[in-house]
């Protein structure tokens, strides 16, 4: 069948292993796929198959717990070289659709196309319903795991297999749509009980109630067809026919600290952890701090939701790290929704904040892998090789909006080198370049700041987030 005829979407995932070392990739254990006609989303045909990794070996607990998969359940698959042509021809040419596919699922199977040598699929255009979903029907249940979903609509637990995932995938879809659908036909009493604030871009098609099927064909058709004709018009929208879909291009695209970089949504905004910075007696050097007192736990958040907060002897833990040695000054180069640059800087990290940090990832990282979650775990501290390459960690500016004013969450203060003197400075706008000259290669910073742990869009660590 020529690409051009291939009008079905195919809806797919993969299973892998999960990293256990820095530096170490992903095997494929598992491959699943449906083809779904875009017009009445149906699924029209399904493929799916256990993979045997070259080495066995990297199917650890840690992986096993994600989705299930062990080394017996893989020991008689095929390897990925013996179904390449059959993925190959499901996906080559076809509109790809999944959720967070551009950034993990496309990936993989670049990968492991290249691991035998051979060129991958290219798709007709792409639908990543983490993304699509994130922009019109917004974190309303939550966050925007496909798990956080299905549960937000009674669809039952996510199973980590990849032909579960990917029909569950498609019901989620169809349930957002009709949620949108009905408040697009009655916006001023369903759209305003229902919207929340963060989905705001989504368009309401002016107020126009849409006429019912006359065809006497059941609902649930119409409102499939009606986002079937969605899914269309956003790939056609997203990719432009004359622009040839570059897989190689899109991997070279994707950012490793991914936490930071996608513009359409920032991570949930933080509640403050106490009343403020006049109090220093809450933070404690890294030097009193006593790794065995560390611990993790869970504390209610957004919406019925929890989220981890890092304790040391039962109280939350913020630290105070004076003269850090500013490494890389403050960027710019990440965006939140308004269009904001998101303003971080980086520092070289003494041992002793290391050694708490890295015992603050193993409580947090542990608690994430518990709750089922097969995101990427970042670590505090960034270590590289090399003699020069000394470890160091990122502290984060955050911002706020009052009214339509935008100013800095952190308390900033400059000290003369040659007295202890502090004056507190005041902002009369935001202005990163004006920021950015604090904030030199060399400049010493003495760094009051939170643990804010987050598990986002395939991704978990913790970051640091100044207070002042």
């Amino acid at each position: 069948m020529e690409s051009s005829e291939r009008s079905e979407i195919v809806f797919f995932d993969v299973e892998t292993t999960v990293p256990t070392r820095p530096g170490q990739g992903y095997a494929l254990l598992e491959f699943g796929a449906i083809l779904v006609c875009p017009r009445k989303l149906v699924e029209l045909a399904n493929y799916s198959t256990l993979i045997r990794p070259n080495d066995l070996s990297l199917i650890s607990a840690k992986s096993e717990r994600c989705n299930g998969i062990t080394c017996d359940s893989v020991s008689n698959a095929p390897p990925f070289s013996a179904i390449a042509d059959h993925v190959y021809d499901l996906l080559h040419g076809r509109i790809w659709a999944g959720h967070n596919i551009l950034r993990f699922d496309c990936v993989r199977i670049q990968e492991a196309f290249a691991e035998i040598g051979r060129l991958p699929p290219e798709p007709k255009g792409t639908v990543d319903t983490l993304t699509l979903l994130t922009e019109r029907f917004g974190r309303r249940a939550g966050n925007m795991k496909m798990a956080t979903l299905a549960s937000y609509f009674g669809l039952g637990h996510q199973t980590h297999r990849s032909l579960d995932d990917v029909r569950m995938n498609l019901e989620v879809l169809k349930y957002c749509a009709t949620v949108l659908f009905l408040e697009s036909s009655l916006p001023d009493i369903l759209a305003k009980s229902f919207n929340s604030p963060n989905t705001a871009r989504r368009t309401r098609n002016s107020g126009r109630v849409l006429p019912m099927d006359e065809s006497g064909s059941h609902p649930e058709n119409a409102i499939n067809q009606m986002l079937g004709d969605k899914i269309l018009k956003f790939v056609e929208l997203s990719r432009p026919e004359t622009e040839s879909f570059n897989m190689r291009r899109l991997s070279e695209e994707i950012i490793v600290d991914a936490v930071e970089d996608n513009p359409m949504e920032e991570l949930p905004a933080l509640e403050s952890l106490d009343e403020g910075c006049s109090s220093s007696s809450s933070f404690l050097t890294p030097e009193d701090v006593s790794i065995p007192s560390i611990s993790a736990s869970l504390v209610p958040f957004y919406r019925d939701t929890q989220r981890i907060q890092i304790m040391h002897k039962d109280v939350v833990l913020k630290l105070v790290c004076t003269r850090l040695k500013v490494r890389f000054g403050i960027s710019t180069k990440f965006v939140d929704q308004a269009g904001r640059p998101r303003l971080s800087f980086v520092v070289d990290a003494p041992q002793s904040l290391c050694q708490v940090l890295d015992a603050c990832d193993n409580h947090a990282h542990s608690m994430i892998m518990q709750s089922g979650s097969t995101s990427d775990l970042r670590p505090a501290v960034s270590r590289k090789n090399g003699y020069w390459n000394f470890p160091t960690v990122r502290l984060q500016i955050p911002t706020v909006l009052t009214g339509n004013i935008a100013r800095y969450d952190t308390e900033i203060f400059q000290k003369e080198a040659t007295s202890s003197t502090e004056q507190k400075l005041v902002f009369s706008k935001f202005d990163a370049a004006e920021l950015g000259t604090l904030f030199t290669p060399g400049t010493f910073v003495d760094a009051f700041f939170y643990l804010d742990p987050y598990d986002y869009q395939q991704n978990a660590g913790i970051r640091l987030v100044a207070e002042k």
